[in-house]
């Protein structure tokens, strides 16, 4: 499997796509200005204990408290709570917790006005992002995560990924951790340490512990509410939890984000480090790899598939809802109870695929055609685990209803990815009334005046919708539109397509390829 991510940096956000032999199978928005991002520790101050929800609303500094269940709080709760304390008041002299007594673990079923008061500081971890009108979901349960390993204070328990199934692995992993972990701190080993060396491995703890290290430094004078550690950004993220041999490029838009990208390679795999490409190009990032259009046809409502079957796509609060269309998908030649099949065999492929790209969570309920065969059942179950695990959140799933459904559970931890595919009118900018469409050609040569004449630029592209840039370079090359403004104002004029604008949609970009503001 090829394995490309392509990364769209623009000064208030970064956009990434995971590509699967260029098809487009993850896509996150990272907004520049967000706080709240899972992973990320903070000293929050406790506003409510509600003893009938057995759980605690912290502020954080958002504008919503965080929501904190007692199942939340983690074994080692009263142990972080003493820690926080000490390290608050100087009595804490040190990150290492070689020396430090755990206290005992809190009761599996006790009330948390056991464990916390109101005004109290506490240090905690985000476990959901804020979600439509619901704020932070919150953790006692500190973790620190790592290329090859996860570093959990206090625990002192080495744990091994399910997915390494060599016993002698499995082995091997434990002692060698047990010799190098300090003490008073667990570990779990990720599936990706599998045959990693000891250096490589020593490597990824040490700068687990630095974390921790920092941690301290920023808790000893942190007042409420504080973000003490920021888990790294999503592109990082991503690398570090996907980066494997198939990944063959990683291209990025950004100087800044090119060099901050590479250097992380360095950190983590510096044999995957020349795989890093710096887009040089004229046409956006997303247009040239075609990911935008990927992202017009997977987001609407109506996906359609490859055979001429579709899915409906509707979302609710309390669940989200697939139905699984044939449409004018029918072989003569096969049955009806084989041709749903296999309807419904593609269609597990692009619903496990459409969780994935839109960061599905919570209830989903697949509405696949009925199959009255048990073995095809089975067939079609199977075939929605095995596509679901290459899902990296935590799901469930429940073999067909009699009636045909399929009940997903998946993970929530930050909001649904939705993009509008629907675009406002063209003409009418959605008011219902439109600019006579003789003027725009005009409207456009008043703006180059401007431009070129007033603000004195020595050149100009002019982007815009193919249809347009085709009638204003028709002609013979002296003839043309594009040549006529070009004699007129006496400047270099290039007209760029873009496939992604709007029909009568135009910008103006400078020699440096910067949009000039009209």
């Amino acid at each position: 499997m090829n394995n490309e991510l392509i990364i769209d940096s623009t000064p208030s956000e970064v956009v990434i796509a995971l590509l699967n032999d260029k098809r487009l199978v993850e896509l996150h928005r990272e907004r520049n200005n967000n706080n709240f991002s899972v992973g990320d520790i903070y000293l929050g101050r406790v506003k409510k204990v509600m003893p009938g929800l057995n759980a605690a609303f912290v502020d954080v500094g958002y504008e919503k408290d965080a929501f904190l269940h007692y199942l939340d709080l983690g074994p080692q709760a009263n142990t972080f709570n003493k820690y926080t304390k000490l390290v608050q008041t100087g009595k804490q002299s040190t990150s290492n917790l070689m020396y430090f007594k755990n206290e005992a673990d809190i009761e599996k079923d006790g009330k948390i006005g056991n464990v916390l008061n109101a005004n109290q500081q506490i240090l905690i971890q985000i476990a959901k992002e804020p979600i439509s009108t619901k704020g932070p979901r919150i953790t006692t349960e500190i973790s620190l995560a790592g290329r090859y390993l996860v570093l959990i204070p206090f625990a002192d328990k080495i744990s091994v990924s399910q997915k390494i199934k060599t016993t002698d692995e499995k082995n091997r992993l434990k002692r060698l951790i047990q010799s190098i972990k300090p003490k008073n701190f667990g570990v779990i080993i990720r599936t990706v340490a599998e045959g990693k060396s000891v250096a490589e491995l020593d490597a990824d703890l040490n700068d687990l512990v630095n974390k921790w290290n920092t941690c301290y430094e920023a808790l000893k004078t942190a007042q409420p509410p504080f973000k003490v550690l920021g888990e790294i950004d999503r592109t990082s993220a991503m690398l570090r939890d996907l980066l494997n041999a198939s990944f063959n490029s990683i291209h990025v838009n950004d100087a800044a984000m090119f060099e901050e990208v590479k250097n992380y390679l360095h950190t983590i795999a510096p044999e995957k480090e020349k795989i890093v490409k710096l887009y040089k190009g004229t046409v956006p990032i997303f247009d040239n790899f075609g990911v935008d259009r990927q992202i017009k046809a997977l987001f609407g409502k109506t996906v359609t598939m490859k055979s001429g079957g579709y899915l409906i796509v509707e979302h609710t609060e309390a669940l989200h809802v697939i139905d699984v269309n044939s449409g004018n998908r029918a072989k003569s030649d096969n049955n009806q109870e084989t041709n749903a099949l296999e309807v419904n065999l593609e269609a597990a492929v692009e619903v496990a695929r459409q969780l994935r790209l839109r960061d599905m969570g919570g209830i989903i309920v697949v509405d696949f055609i009925d199959l009255h065969n048990a073995e095809n059942r089975k067939m079609l179950y199977d075939k929605m685990k095995e596509e679901m695990s290459k899902d990296r959140a935590k799901h469930n799933i429940l073999p067909p209803s009699k009636f045909g459904l399929v009940q997903i559970t998946r993970q929530r931890v930050r909001p649904e990815m939705n993009v509008v595919t629907v675009e406002k009118c063209p003409a009418c900018g959605g008011s219902g009334e439109v600019q006579a469409s003789i003027l725009l050609v005009d409207q456009i040569e008043n703006n180059l005046r401007y431009i070129l004449k007033e603000q004195n630029e020595s050149g100009v592209t002019l982007c815009v919708h193919p249809y347009l840039e085709a009638y204003l370079t028709k002609g013979f090359f002296f003839n043309s539109i594009r040549r006529k403004w070009s004699k007129k104002f006496g400047k270099s004029i290039k007209i760029r397509p873009v496939s992604s604008y709007h029909f009568l949609e135009y910008r103006f970009l400078n020699k440096s390829e910067d949009e000039i503001k009209i």
